[in-house]
């Protein structure tokens, strides 16, 4: 078999550090998968392919539990519920998966990306102001100026985020053993003092899992983005699960609604001209 210029150009074209494959040859980040297999932890590998190298085993167990913390919430979660009527429509496990991650935008599976902007914005300014508060308060109002949501902070159905306590315990104990500087987590814990002024008798706004695993994402390193897909992959497990389990009712196009249920026909005045 001859080579000529053009393998070369499509060679360069995809030419990649992530892998290695070549006849006999998986290469992962320069590891041979064969070196990987039963000694490298999931976990561990999704670290090496992102950063390059593999972590240190209190990181990686950090990663781990943002991991975790966010695998399912339930049907009342847009991308699970789209994931268990895809799968009563004949699509296949696949299809009903990718369904589910594809409704995991910028309203619904962003707003850990967004919080980690949030934290990096305060973190930088305040290196460059010097004065924690002043700049916590003037970051707040530039994105409240923006949006009434500001990511990571308060939920629509849990009083107090259940996720949200034993992964800042674990960010303590990382700042404390340094493993991580601390940088991002006293950025979030100011953020929700400052929401939280004022508010005697009113519903608190805490920290919820978007925050807390942002945090946990910025301190160990991964820029912004990688936040969001961090989250798809772990949602996507809990996506997986539900899409699975429907497939075992029996249903065939199952609706937002139970059958006995008939919508309500809202008649919408026609605009006068």
């Amino acid at each position: 078999m001859t080579t000529g210029p053009q393998d070369g150009l499509v060679a360069q074209w995809w030419a990649t550090a992530v892998s290695r494959i070549e006849p006999g040859i998986i290469e992962l980040r320069e590891h041979p998968v064969q070196d990987l297999i039963g000694h490298a932890t999931f976990v561990e590998t999704i670290w090496l392919l992102l950063r390059g190298e593999l972590p240190r085993p209190e990181q990686a167990k950090l990663l781990e539990s943002a991991l975790v913390a966010g695998v399912d919430h339930g049907p009342q979660a847009p991308s699970i519920a789209a994931a268990r009527m895809a799968a009563t429509c004949g699509i296949g496990l696949n299809s009903a998966v990718a369904t589910g991650v594809n409704m995991l935008g910028d309203v619904h599976g962003g707003a850990g990306q967004q919080c980690v902007e949030l934290l990096d914005e305060i973190a930088q300014q305040h290196d460059q102001d010097g004065e924690f508060e002043r700049t916590v308060a003037k970051v707040i109002g530039e994105w409240q100026a923006r949006s009434r949501y500001l990511p990571g902070f308060g939920h629509r159905f849990h009083p107090r985020d259940p996720r949200r306590d034993p992964l800042l315990a674990l960010v303590d104990r990382a700042v404390a053993d340094g493993l991580v500087e601390g940088a991002h987590l006293r950025a979030a814990r100011a953020v929700e003092t400052y929401l939280n002024r004022g508010r005697a008798g009113k519903k608190p706004v805490p920290m919820n899992i978007d925050g807390a695993t942002a945090v946990i994402y910025a301190e160990l390193g991964f820029a912004a983005p990688l936040a969001r897909g961090l989250f798809v992959l772990s949602r996507s497990v809990g996506i997986l699960a539900h899409a699975w389990e429907e497939t075992g009712q029996g249903r065939r196009n199952k609706s937002p609604m139970p059958p006995s249920m008939v919508p309500v026909h809202l008649v919408v005045p026609t605009p006068r001209v």
